[in-house]
This record gives C-alpha cells, sequence and structure tokens, in this order.
C-alpha cells in the first residue's frame, strides 16, 4: 500500500506541474498534451515507487520526493517533447531540396 501511495504523489506532481504550466502559458487547454503529462507521470510514479527501498510507514519527506519527482519527469518530458517538435534539437535539418542542390 506504501508504493501506491508514492505513485499517486508522483502522479499528483506531474498533474500540479502540467496544469501550472497551462495556466502560464495562456494557451486553451489542450487534452491531448495535458494526456502526455498523466502519461509520463504515471510512468514516473510506477518507476519511482518500485524503486523506492520504503521498508516502514511512508512520511512526509517520501512523499514530497515523490511528487517532485513527478514533477520533474513533466517538466523535462515537456522540455524534450518541445524541443524535437520545433527544430531546435541538435539533429540535422537538410531537405530533400538541400540534397539536390549539391
Amino acid at each position: 500500500m506504501e508504493r501506491l501511495y508514492i505513485a499517486l504523489a508522483a502522479l499528483f506532481g506531474g498533474i500540479v506541474a502540467a496544469g501550472l504550466g497551462w495556466l502560464e502559458s495562456g494557451e486553451t487547454f489542450d487534452l491531448r498534451k495535458f494526456g502526455g503529462s498523466v502519461v509520463r507521470s504515471a510512468i514516473a510514479g510506477v518507476v519511482i515507487s518500485l524503486g523506492s527501498g520504503v521498508a516502514g510507514p511512508v512520511d512526509i519527506a517520501v512523499l514530497f520526493y515523490a511528487f517532485l519527482g513527478g514533477a520533474g519527469v513533466d517538466v523535462i518530458g515537456n522540455r524534450l517533447a518541445g524541443n524535437f517538435g520545433n527544430g531546435s534539437f541538435p539533429i540535422s535539418s537538410s531537405t530533400e531540396e538541400d540534397i539536390e542542390e549539391s
């Protein structure tokens, strides 16, 4: 049961980070983006809960670290997804026209 609480804390952290990111952006709500954040946070929650070595009862510090872990995975995941999507990721941006001109 303790692992479930840890996973839920990480999931909640990701949901809070996604909600704050949406409020900060000023864009209309996009369920697809929010759903991606929830999925990333759920995966982070499973990984964090399985990796935790909690032998006794879960205290507030463990839940806080799981919350921060879920929020961090969401924020980093959004940054990586944004870099892949807008062309700023360091991948060759050559097109077929560039290759034909050579």
